[in-house]
């Protein structure tokens, strides 16, 4: 057996520490997607700025970062994961130095568009690298680990947020929030630049990058996530005909790729992805849950804020029992998803379900210092099951993904999982806002009506993940 089919059979002599680099990484993008949302009325008050103009901090981020995932898993493909993970990194600790530098509201938002692109370019390398350097049941316990990262990035977002601006101090605190990925990343780059190893096997081909089917994704995508983002700072608006725009775009976009793979040309994304086993099936469950799963933790920040006084921290800290159960469960799911497939799914997406509902229903009677104290168990229920959902699905929609098209189709399932958390995101907080408003200001009414709304998407996703699990079996016999 020669070098090269010995380490495609037992995978990359230094694995195990480019996982560890390149997951510190992708935890500094995804966690600034919910970090900000405890420094936003900060952010009001240091740069004299309405809540509407100050939203698009968290919603500009959300929507360059979703546009950049596709292209940017495709070109990691073609040029090679290594250098476009260390162009994504160099690139995310310059514009996280010139977010938080930013003496204007026009220049912040402008700097987070940049981050968010940058922070795009970077998680798609992610699953790339784990489809060329990990084998067998290595490769499902270091999706399991991605999946970890995922979900215990989005939900330890405000309380690193609350803790930084609590530690800082001052008008000027959440600028910290940005400037704490530049130490880190600096740190990661030097690791990468000794760990992470370029394409070791193979043939490498010319780049075909498909502009025009990149174009095409940009554009649907845009259309589908504007709406969205806007409606985060504004309410329901006038410009949801742009979700039309998108079904065209999309279409249209599907259409292209086919033709392209006909032509013998690499598309941007490959159709055929369709029919690998778990990756239809996965995307789809991905989106449906963080349409549910994302917009929860800025209701609650405005609950627990607005209509009880908590400071960031103390917010942030009532849902750590949530982050907890995630970080358990997902790295224990992880290893166990080879033996148990999609049945971990349903079991997650059941517990999630439990925990939320109860969640509300004690939010809705219990207020106050009691509340935090009250909902600790049953959101630690939900954050096991959540760890259940991301760490798992993560790992079954990927697993039997082709090397070639690893980072383009980990790039659509984050995809996915961002367009999720945008439109659920406004979904949520809209029905926060109008039952706020309808109800004289009864906080409890408002938060117990929005994690309601986000139980009945968890019930769909947990709809779909029975289905999948059916046919797998109906497969299999």
């Amino acid at each position: 057996m020669s070098a090269v089919d010995a380490m495609a059979a037992t995978g990359h002599p230094l694995r195990w520490r480019t996982l560890a680099v390149t997951q510190l990484a992708a935890f500094m993008a995804l966690l600034d997607v919910s970090i900000v949302n405890v420094a936003l009325p900060s952010i009001e008050r240091g740069l004299g700025v309405s809540s509407g103009t100050a939203q698009w901090v968290v919603s500009g981020y959300a929507l360059s970062f979703g546009l950049a995932l596709v292209p940017a898993g495709r070109l990691g493909d073609a040029l090679g994961r290594r250098r476009m993970f260390m162009i994504a990194l160099a690139a995310f600790v310059v514009t996280s130095a010139l977010t938080g530098a930013a003496p204007t509201i026009g220049l912040l938002i402008a700097a987070r568009l940049l981050q968010g692109v940058t922070g795009g370019m970077l998680v798609p390398q992610n699953s790339g690298l784990i489809q060329e350097l990990f084998q067998g049941a290595e490769r499902g316990k270091a999706f399991g680990l991605l999946g970890a990262t995922v979900g215990l990035a989005t939900a330890t977002g405000p309380v690193v947020g609350g803790l930084i601006i609590t530690l800082i101090g001052g008008p000027d605190a959440w600028r910290w929030v940005f400037y704490v990925n530049v130490p880190i990343g600096l740190i990661t780059l030097l690791l990468a630049a000794r760990w992470v190893p370029a394409r070791s096997g193979g043939e490498r081909r010319k780049p075909d990058l498909d502009l025009i089917g990149s174009l095409l994704v940009g554009a649907g995508i845009l259309c589908l996530l504007l709406p969205a983002v806007e409606a985060e700072g504004n309410g329901l608006r006038h410009d949801w005909w742009l979700f039309v725009v998108a079904v065209l775009l999309l279409t249209v976009f599907a259409w292209w790729e086919l033709r392209t793979v006909r032509r013998g040309r690499e598309p941007v994304l490959d159709p055929r992805l369709a029919h690998t086993p778990g990756f239809a099936a996965g995307s789809i469950i991905g989106l449906v849950y963080f349409i549910g799963f994302t917009g929860i933790w800025l209701v609650l920040a405005l609950f627990y804020q607005d209509g009880f006084g908590y400071s960031p921290l103390r917010s942030g800290l009532a849902v750590t029992p949530f982050a907890i159960g995630v970080a358990v469960s997902a790295a224990i799911a992880g290893r166990l998803v080879s033996r148990f497939g999609r049945v971990l799914t349903v079991a997650g997406l059941t517990a999630t379900i439990a925990g939320l509902v109860t969640t509300a229903l004690l939010l809705r009677h219990v207020g106050g210092d009691t509340a935090q104290w009250a909902t600790a168990g049953p959101l630690l229920i939900a954050g096991l099951g959540g760890g259940m959902v991301t760490s798992p699905n993560i790992t079954l929609s990927l697993q039997n993904v082709p090397v070639r098209m690893a980072g383009a189709a980990g790039g659509a399932l984050q995809t996915a999982q961002r367009i999720g958390s945008a439109i659920g995101t406004a979904v949520l907080a809209t029905i926060f806002y109008r039952v706020l408003m309808s109800s004289g200001h009864d906080y409890p009414a408002a938060v117990s009506a929005a994690l309601l709304s986000a139980t009945g998407l968890m019930v769909v996703a947990l709809l779909i993940a029975i289905v999948d699990l059916v046919l797998h079996h109906r497969t299999k016999e």
